[in-house]
């Protein structure tokens, strides 16, 4: 592996071997219907909390992804994930079943690009063959971890984001896959001043933008050699500010430049407001489209970058704003 800047270049083939996600029934009524692998009709995947239903999720997730890939589950080296809630208890509490070397990741809704990063290093290195990684969350449990209970009725502000009830788990292999990691860019955390819980997307824009144009200076590359730039989640806002950024470089980015948060859910009869959000939006939707696309031949090169909100709700209760973080990592297509 070597370093330019920012941005790890992997030297190995670092390869997707299998993969798989598993929603709520809101997101597989949305533009992805059919293509994810699990769904729940209740969201509550058969248990009596919306955390368990979340660890539920993680569970389901690695389960099909493990039997996609045809590994037993003894060859896999290490989980790496995370989710939204305080201590990460439902990958945690997940994990007690999996029974896998675990490490526990917090990014926010970046939490997937983390650990495919820090995954792919592992292997890179030679201390993992079958890394799994994972993130999800789940609309109800974050609603009451961050805003209100659901009984409560909140109104939800234009700018807001709807949490995704969703998964997502790749498995990495050095010798097997059709879908290649490429380089990875680790990012740094940026606060443009943001206070405003119910506008996550203008809070990590900022990030994003740095984190993507610190790859292409690192890389030598522009927007033309990537058939898909994807954010996840910056949404109708966050995304309308880095289209912005980029401009005043003289950077159009506008024409393969997309949001997970606006492939999710259908934007005019979902009622989401502004889009999705949640660690497991960008993983479903890498899960069920993305790699897919790419393993068809739809997608050659692909740079998927996850977007974190880095907020608690103690920080917010106590006036501080809210930084962002993006993690990039350069996906392509085995010919």
């Amino acid at each position: 592996m070597s370093k330019r800047g920012d941005t790890w270049f992997f030297d190995r083939n670092i390869y997707v071997r299998a993969y798989a996600s598993c929603v709520g029934k809101k997101e597989n009524e949305g533009p992805l219907r059919g293509a994810f692998d699990l769904y729940s009709d209740d969201n509550r995947f058969g248990e009596k909390t919306w955390e368990k239903a979340e660890s539920r999720m993680v569970e389901l997730a690695c389960q099909k992804a493990l039997f996609k890939s045809k590994l037993r589950s003894e060859d896999i080296g290490c989980f790496l994930g995370g989710d939204l809630l305080n201590q990460c208890i439902s990958t945690s509490f997940a994990c007690r079943s999996l029974g896998w070397q675990t490490l526990g990741l917090y990014g926010a809704c970046s939490t997937m690009a983390e650990g495919l990063m820090l995954g792919s290093a592992l292997v890179e290195a030679g201390l993992e063959q079958n890394p799994i990684c994972c993130a999800s969350s789940h609309f109800c449990s974050a609603e009451r971890q961050y805003r209100f209970p659901l009984e409560y009725g909140s109104q939800r502000p234009r700018t807001s984001q709807w949490t995704a009830t969703a998964a997502g788990a790749v498995i990495l292999d050095p010798d097997e896959g059709r879908v290649r990691v490429r380089a990875a860019t680790a990012g740094r955390v940026f606060d443009p001043g943001v206070k405003d819980t119910n506008n996550m997307g203008a809070a990590m824009a900022q990030a994003a933008y740095e984190t993507i144009s610190s790859y292409f200076r690192d890389s030598g590359s522009t927007p033309c050699d990537y058939d898909l730039i994807v954010t996840g989640d910056l949404s109708l806002v966050g995304k309308g500010v880095v289209e912005r950024l980029f401009k005043k470089d003289g950077v159009d980015v506008s024409r393969n430049y997309n949001d997970c948060g606006l492939m999710l859910y259908y934007m005019n009869t979902q009622d989401v407001h502004a889009g999705a959000s949640g660690c497991g939006c960008s993983a479903s939707v890498l899960c069920a489209r993305i790699l897919p696309a790419i393993e068809k031949g739809e997608l050659e090169r692909v740079l998927f970058c996850g977007t974190g909100a880095l907020l608690s709700p103690i920080s917010a209760f106590q006036g501080e704003s809210i930084p962002g973080v993006c993690h990039l990592v350069c996906l392509e297509a085995i010919k």
